[in-house]
């Protein structure tokens, strides 16, 4: 039976991004998940496994990270003080090896989720370096001559945010999905999974001027989703009416720092206000 992933109650996905998770799944191929920050591209591996009932093993992508380090690493500094110490452990390497998230995804008595998360952090080379393993569903453990082989395929979903252009060979081995930024509509849904009884009045006029901010020419940094939920909990917090999103005498909007995130904006959104005031003269 092929896997079928309907969303869950806290994460609105689109029938599209479904259908990419199913598609995905049915052909055996790692989900490639693209989108600019804030779309929810961490957050669907955390819902797919939730709504699929399956253990989620994720492997979070620095620029330092190697492909190696998914399958195994060799803690050669601990055998050799190990060794000076006389300790018994040392005449068994396999006590040195420390299994990585494909391992252990690979031994997992059930069908788990691999998240491999912010993919293009890491070397160019990095994701090339993968493919063998990802084909084969197998690794070999140099240091102790076994074979890992998987017991149930994982489902794969590789995250990126477009940093470093990824090799056509691995592209090839993926299903691919972008998650485009939500709309108005799709916004006040994910809205009232957060906020459920908030009033319709304050959500229309703050995802008005929410998306009035996105839409400024020269903007560097355009707000996100998560930032949207965060400014909101301020807004109810702080019992700030809709009104006061309408502000005409205001530069900026309230409790703006939950939305505009670097000094370029806030100085940009300051020069329209005083141009705004200046044309109402």
């Amino acid at each position: 039976m092929s896997v079928q992933f309907a969303g869950t109650e806290r994460y609105v996905a689109t029938d599209d991004l479904k259908l990419a998770v199913n598609a995905a799944a049915t052909l055996s191929r790692p989900l490639l998940i693209k989108g600019e920050p804030g779309t929810g591209k961490t957050m669907l591996a955390e819902e797919v496994a939730a709504g699929l009932g399956k253990t989620l093993h994720a492997w979070h992508i620095k620029s330092t990270t190697k492909a190696a380090q998914g399958l195994y690493e060799y803690d050669a500094v601990s055998r050799l003080r190990d060794s000076q110490l006389g300790d018994a452990r040392v005449h068994d390497i396999g006590n040195y090896i420390v299994p990585g998230p494909l391992w252990e995804c690979f031994v997992a008595d059930e069908q788990p989720v691999l998240l491999i998360d912010e993919i293009d952090k890491a070397d160019v080379e990095f994701p090339n370096d993968l493919l063998r393993e990802l084909d084969r569903m197998a690794f070999d453990v140099y240091e102790t001559r076994q074979t890992i082989e998987a017991r149930h395929r994982p489902i794969i979903i590789i995250t990126s945010n477009n940093e470093k252009e990824l090799p056509d060979a691995f592209l090839r081995r993926c299903f691919f999905h972008y998650i485009s930024f939500p709309d108005k509509a799709t916004m006040a849904d994910i809205v009232a999974v957060h906020f459920p009884d908030l009033k319709k009045r304050l959500l229309s006029d703050a995802l008005d001027l929410f998306f009035d901010i996105r839409a400024v020419p020269g903007i560097k940094k355009k707000p996100s989703t998560s930032e949207l939920i965060d400014w909101l909990k301020l807004l109810l917090a702080e019992d700030i009416p809709a009104e006061a999103l309408h502000g005409s005498d205001e530069d900026l909007p309230p409790l703006h720092g939950a939305l505009l995130k670097n000094e370029q904006d806030i100085h940009l959104f300051e020069r329209l206000a005083f141009m705004s005031r200046r044309s109402r003269r």
